[in-house]
């Protein structure tokens, strides 16, 4: 196992072409659910120039106005300019309402034992959930940093302390390890994207610099050093951005969702559909396990596998890997996670209240983790991401 080395994640902004997918894509999911939770609904958006595309299959007893909803986002994203904006973009849809499906019409919170185990899987996945020590959030530091510089890059642009940045960016950030250890920040990058000829881009750098970096390192323990390599817009400005620049599709960014490729992340897409599908929900579970056992003590890093076939309520595998950090094997820590978790699909959807959140939550649920991850985020209070379990994990 490589001690020494450097490790690198990106994210983006909310305004991003493909998170701007992903946002509208679960904006279906939150207002489908938040009137039929037991709905079933999978979207998929694609948006190029002046154009948004959304593709759904659903079976729901309320009616939805897909454009509309659509149009919503994209203008609370900020995209009002005339190369894309959210009253004058051209929208076509491709829509089919699925047979009635009485399966998935049962309520969580009130089946036996013996009634969970029979919603069984849907489809076939596996997916991860990965913790460690490196941050708060038990999260890797990459991707924790690059999601704070993604957030005040747009925070500085809502609060127009920059009102010349435009909604869409990237965000990069290199920190370099030893013994698998955080031990500093090696490079990172911000690319803005820019509205109107005012802006130069040595003022752009200065101000990133000012309003961007210095605030997102402020309370970190690592900061950029002399020798961290800063590129700001290193190919100049980048005006406009977004679908006018470049195209966006729905989850096609996995690892920014995740773990920034850290660790490993199912090659399903988690934006766009319902949480009975388990590859959306099996996903968060495996980080609440992960999260548990990390918190627990028995181990610094902890990658969590579940394989699910179709037809089956259980995992067909579950898989620990603690990469020689745990303080027991990792067979042991398996079987304590078989004894304490339950992993079917509607177990899952019962203890995180999966398909109800969408109701309860002001603004919606869904659409807030399409940008900035859905894991390792203080900001809202995910159910995954509690440490409920840890006690008894350690206790065992």
């Amino acid at each position: 196992m490589k001690k020494a080395f450097v490790f690198t994640s990106e994210s983006v902004t909310e305004g991003h072409p493909d998170k701007l997918c992903d946002q509208i894509s679960d904006a279906f999911v939150d207002h489908i659910l938040s009137r039929d939770p037991h709905a079933r609904v999978v979207t998929e958006c694609a948006v190029a120039t002046s154009i948004l595309f959304i593709a759904a299959r659903f079976d729901t007893k309320v009616p939805i106005d897909f454009p509309s909803v659509a149009r919503e986002v994209v203008g609370q994203v900020g995209y009002t300019d005339s190369q894309f904006n959210a009253k004058t973009c051209s929208i076509l849809t491709s829509l089919r309402e699925m047979a009635p499906d009485e399966l998935s019409r049962f309520d969580e919170q009130n089946l036996s034992d013996e009634e969970i185990g029979r919603v069984v899987a849907r489809n076939q996945v596996t997916v991860f959930g990965y913790a460690c020590t490196q941050t708060p959030a038990f999260m890797p530091l990459p991707i924790w940093l690059a999601h704070k510089l993604a957030r005040r890059l747009t925070s500085v642009r809502l609060q127009k302390l920059l009102p010349h940045l435009a909604p869409d960016g990237w965000t990069q950030v290199g920190v370099e390890y030893q013994d698998r250890t955080p031990s500093r920040i090696q490079s990172l990058t911000l690319i803005a994207s820019t509205r109107g000829k005012e802006c130069t881009l040595d003022g752009l750098q200065r101000d990133l610099m000012e309003a961007v970096v210095e605030p997102a390192f402020a309370d970190e323990p690592l900061r950029p050093d002399r020798r961290t390599r800063i590129f700001i817009n290193p190919d100049g400005l980048f005006q406009g951005g977004g679908p006018s620049m470049h195209s966006g599709l729905t989850g096609r960014k996995n690892a920014i969702d995740t773990y920034g490729e850290y660790s490993r992340h199912s090659g399903a897409a988690l934006s766009g559909k319902d949480p009975l599908r388990i590859d959306r929900s099996g996903a968060y579970a495996a980080r609440h396990a992960a999260k548990n056992v990390v918190a627990a003590g028995l181990a610094k890093e902890c990658e969590v596998l579940l394989s699910y076939s179709i037809g089956l309520a259980e995992p067909v595998s579950i898989q620990v890997e603690t990469f020689g950090t745990g303080t027991i094997p990792d067979d042991e820590i398996t079987e304590r996670l078989e004894h304490f978790f339950d992993f079917r699909p509607a177990a899952i959807l019962r203890q995180f209240n999966l398909r109800y959140l969408p109701a309860v939550v002001k603004g919606g649920f869904y659409r807030k983790l399409a940008a900035y991850g859905h894991v390792g985020r203080m900001d809202i209070g995910l159910p995954w991401e509690l440490t409920d379990k840890a006690q008894l994990l350690k206790s065992d």
